[in-house]
């Protein structure tokens, strides 16, 4: 009984929000398989004293897409063409879709990008040599980012669970949204190409926030 009050304050509070704020639609970004890994690895996997070079930015301040690209190869099969993100980071990570890893034979869980503890591995192939992880593979968990004032607007709260509706031609309800508030972050509902696909959307579109899930 506690935990549905809970449930239907935290309701009550996000419509209220949303009243205030006619629509609320929030940007939608669409983020393929990719790669992040560290400054070693960049060395590693495209030559020493390599750099990587920035070819487009994300929504995030500070990140984007590099023109360089790997492939990820697993114990059944690989998937070429794939591209880095950079900066680099502190501990490389392998995203892909759901519906990819049976075709590398890797069966990843589903994580909130950074959480690779006990995940499974893969070989990285670069033009200058090869990497291999023992972790590090995960399907990335969908991720709505926002800056504290837009937590306000919205009636959300960091690491609130919610329910959103992508705006595509199939009109998909999305649950088990995972909302990270950030000072330095930038308003945007990252998704994977297996969601995209489902609803018909690509980056750009946009999504209502229909429900609060749960609460921390």
């Amino acid at each position: 009984m506690a935990r549905e009050a809970l449930r239907t304050l935290a309701r009550s509070r996000i419509a209220r929000a949303l009243a205030a704020q006619p629509g609320a639609p929030v940007p939608v970004e669409v983020l393929p398989h990719h790669v992040r890994i560290s400054e070693a690895q960049v060395e590693a996997l495209f030559g020493r004293g390599h750099r990587l070079a920035k070819d487009v930015a994300l929504s995030q301040p500070g990140e984007f897409v590099a023109r360089e690209e790997l492939a990820i190869v697993g114990p059944k099969g690989r998937i070429d063409g794939v591209r880095v993100f950079g900066p680099p980071s502190a501990r490389a990570e392998v995203s892909i879709a759901m519906s990819e890893q049976f075709a590398l034979g890797v069966h990843p869980p589903i994580r909130e990008s950074g959480d690779v503890s006990g995940t499974p591995g893969c070989t990285l192939e670069g033009p200058a040599g090869t990497v291999k992880l023992e972790q590090g593979v995960v399907c990335a968990m969908r991720t709505l980012r926002m800056r504290p004032e837009d937590a306000l607007r919205y009636g959300l709260r960091d690491r609130s669970v919610v329910r959103v509706r992508l705006s595509g031609a199939r009109g998909l309800a999305l649950g088990d949204v995972l909302v990270r508030v950030d000072p330095n972050a930038a308003l945007a509902l990252r998704i994977d190409a297996d969601e995209a696909h489902a609803a018909g959307v690509a980056t750009g579109a946009t999504a209502i926030v229909e429900d609060i899930q749960s609460e921390e």
